[in-house]
C-alpha cells in the first residue's frame, strides 16, 4: 500500500514539474548540452560561423551569450533567462541563439570589451548590431537578471530591424 502511494506521489510529482517549462511547437526536444542550462528546449549553434550560416539562411537574428561558467552574474542571468517561458518562446521562434565561454576571433562582438554576461545581436547580413544596448553606459551589452525586460525588448528590436532594413 505505502509502495503504491510513494509511486502515485513521484509520478505526480514529475508531471507537475513538466507542466512549468515552455515546450517548443514541434514538441519536446532532447536537451542538447550546448544549451549549458540557458535552455534546454532550445537548438543552440555549436559555433559562431554556424550560427551565422543559420541565421543566414533561416532569416533570423542570431543572439551570442558571452558568460563563464563560475560566474555568479552568468549564473544569475541563466537561471532568470532559463525560468522565463515568455524569453524561451521568443528565443525558439525568432531567433538563432548561440552561448559561448570563450571568446571569438570576431573584435566585433567586443565593442566595449571582454566582460561577461554580455549579449551581442548579429542581423543575417553578418552585422553586428552594436545599436542594440543595455542599460549600463560602462557595460554597454551586459544584462541582469532584473534587466530582462529590457532584453526582451532588445530582442524585439532587433527583429523589428531585421524587418525594416532588410
Amino acid at each position: 500500500m505505502i509502495k503504491a502511494m510513494l509511486s502515485a506521489l513521484l509520478v505526480l510529482v514529475a508531471l507537475s514539474s513538466t507542466f512549468g517549462k515552455y515546450i517548443p511547437k514541434t514538441g519536446r526536444r532532447t536537451p542538447q548540452t550546448l544549451s549549458r542550462g540557458w535552455g534546454d528546449q532550445l537548438i543552440w549553434a555549436q559555433t559562431y560561423e554556424e550560427g551565422l550560416y543559420w541565421s543566414r539562411s533561416r532569416n533570423k537574428p542570431l543572439m551570442v551569450i558571452f558568460h563563464l561558467k563560475d560566474c555568479p552574474h552568468s549564473q544569475a542571468l541563466k537561471k532568470t533567462v532559463a525560468d522565463d517561458t515568455e524569453f524561451q518562446r521568443t528565443l525558439d521562434e525568432d531567433f538563432i541563439v548561440l552561448n559561448l565561454m570563450y571568446e571569438t576571433t570576431d573584435k566585433h562582438l567586443s565593442p566595449d570589451g571582454q566582460y561577461v554576461p554580455r549579449i551581442i545581436f548579429v542581423d543575417p547580413s553578418m552585422t553586428v548590431r552594436a545599436d542594440i544596448t543595455g542599460r549600463y553606459a560602462n557595460r554597454m551589452y551586459a544584462y541582469e537578471p532584473s534587466d530582462i525586460k529590457i532584453l526582451l525588448d532588445n530582442m524585439k528590436k532587433a527583429k523589428k530591424l531585421l524587418k525594416s532594413e532588410l
